[in-house]
């Protein structure tokens, strides 16, 4: 059955190592009863939606090919990281995570949402022009906040919220969180003041300290400086962190955190031990700034865990009473305590340009960009 046709965004990546991005119409079929059709105004590009988009993609050969409508963009994903992407080799992938828009027609029994302004989450990719929706993936805001507001209601506000659900459950009373001047670090920093909550927020420069300092943040630490580790191993001390959250992955940022947290446990210990502070300490990645191997130095005892993490599945641990009153929240704090920052906003069209999506890549506070499908200004 036609019900209405949308114009979406696709990536595709080909057996011999062509990264494919193109739009294409397609045709949504009629909402069924407890779902939405959002035109869709906002939707941000996280580092997630630019994994899905671009994957291992090597930047420096990002071309267009065509013009017009049907331009294309192309790339190279060098041999040895196909295996990284085996499961999606052939597949014309939708992407983009979360969005926001207006309800534009509803099944049965959402009627009452259509003119209203949405906040989703969907799998079907928000890149899109039109997405239907289900009732349960959204968060109706208040009538004067705009999609642009709303557009990263989800991904990053329930992560935040989650952290300090995983904290409390797991028994830990403090967290330490890396690339903290981040849309999502400036969140959790707002978001442990108001829980009373002690954090340790790493950053990468003293222009970022001051960024935080200046929101109420107590315990900044700088990993470019000389004094690093001692700072940091103070700010554990103070704070009593003994869980982090790391979104760098590579490296040993996660081996200094969990040294730091040691050399703090030995200080009451009252008797030497070969296998360290009994306290446990646990770093959680939940990203991958830097793809490469962790690395894990001897000095971290022996009461240590690394594992992943992943919002979606820290939310399908909760009841639907807690999630629904995390989106509450999240509705009612989306301009304050969950607000977000864009540098500035690409249309459908405009995203595939070579100068658009090497800027998305780039890294940095404040650089964080829309992608606006129906138009508009960030």
């Amino acid at each position: 059955m036609r019900f209405m046709k949308t114009r979406e965004l696709r990536s595709t990546i080909d057996a011999g190592g062509t990264l494919r991005l193109s739009l294409e119409d397609a045709e949504l079929p009629p909402p069924g009863r407890d779902e939405l059709v959002v035109e869709v105004r906002a939707a941000p590009v996280n580092p997630s939606d630019l994994r899905l988009l671009l994957g291992p993609v090597d930047p420096t050969t990002l071309r267009v090919v065509g013009e017009g409508d049907g331009a294309v963009v192309e790339g190279r994903v060098p041999q040895v990281a196909l295996g990284s992407v085996s499961a999606r080799l052939g597949q014309r992938m939708p992407v983009g995570n979360e969005g926001a828009g207006v309800v534009v027609a509803a099944g049965e029994d959402a009627r009452h949402l259509v003119g209203r302004t949405v906040a989703f989450l969907t799998a079907r990719g928000a890149y899109a022009t039109h997405r239907v929706v289900s009732l349960r993936d959204c968060i109706v805001v208040d009538d004067d906040v705009t999609p642009e507001q709303a557009a990263s209601a989800f991904v990053n506000p329930l992560t935040a919220l989650c952290m300090v659900q995983t904290l409390r459950r797991e028994g830990h009373t403090a967290l330490v969180h890396t690339v903290a001047a981040s849309n999502l670090g400036q969140m959790l920093n707002r978001l442990c003041i108001a829980e009373d909550v002690p954090l340790v927020n790493i950053v990468r420069s003293a222009e970022q300290v001051a960024l935080l300092r200046a929101q109420g943040a107590r315990h900044v630490v700088d990993s470019s400086t000389s004094d690093f580790v001692p700072r940091l191993t103070d700010a554990v001390r103070a704070s009593g962190a003994t869980l982090a959250f790391d979104a760098i992955g590579g490296g040993r940022t996660a081996s200094i955190i969990l040294a730091a947290m040691e050399r703090v446990g030995k200080e009451t210990m009252t008797s030497y031990s070969a296998y360290g502070s009994p306290v446990r300490k646990q770093v959680f990645n939940y990203g991958l700034l830097d793809p490469g191997p962790r690395i894990v130095d001897l000095d971290v005892g022996t009461a240590w865990s690394i594992g992943g993490w992943l919002m979606v599945w820290e939310l399908a641990k909760l009841d639907a009473v807690t999630v629904d009153a995390m989106k509450a929240r999240v509705a009612r704090e989306i301009r304050t305590t969950f607000a977000s920052h864009y540098k500035g906003g690409f249309t459908l069209t405009g995203l595939l340009s070579v100068e658009a999506l090497r800027e998305c890549m780039r890294r940095g506070t404040n650089r964080k960009y829309l992608v606006l499908p129906n138009g508009g200004n960030a």
